[in-house]
């Protein structure tokens, strides 16, 4: 007598193996990613208790100063010299209607650079200047950017 074997019925498991492959490849994708997508210089910003949020400040157009630690300024992601600064904010102010500047310096830089900074864009014309910085984290408070107005 002839035995036919049978074939295996339908697995109807879900294989959940190239789903996860699949996530873990883009979630090292997103992680890689994600730093380059900021705009401008990476400083540790000044942590304060009473901030301001200031959402112009995320904007593509925003003119944004970066202070380091050891003093270089950079104009976006740009770097610029003190006595250029004058010129270049006046150039990149004269068409916007928010003549907003933010300054965003690193907790540890000297005093007389941030000083230096904002002056040079007070001799631009400009009058509202956002100092930039972070909210100190507090116990089970998520840590938001934030900012300080200067005006």
């Amino acid at each position: 007598m002839a035995f036919k074997a049978k074939a295996p019925g339908a697995v109807s498991d879900i294989n959940v193996t190239p789903l996860v492959d699949v996530m873990l490849v883009l979630l090292i994708i997103f992680m890689v990613i994600t730093p380059m997508l900021q705009k401008g210089v990476s400083v540790d910003l000044a942590r304060i208790n009473n901030p301001r949020t200031m959402q112009p400040a995320d904007k593509e157009d925003a003119t944004v100063l970066a202070i380091t630690r050891d003093g270089k300024i950079y104009l976006g992601a740009d770097p610029i010299a003190v006595d250029k600064i004058t010129g270049k904010v006046k150039d990149r102010v004269a068409d916007k209607l928010d003549k907003t500047v933010y300054v965003k310096s690193d907790a540890r830089a000297k005093y007389g650079d941030v000083v230096s900074v904002v002056d040079a864009v007070r001799a631009a014309g400009v009058d509202a200047i956002g100092l930039l910085a972070e909210k100190v984290q507090t116990r089970g408070a998520s840590s938001a950017a934030a900012a300080a107005e200067t005006q």
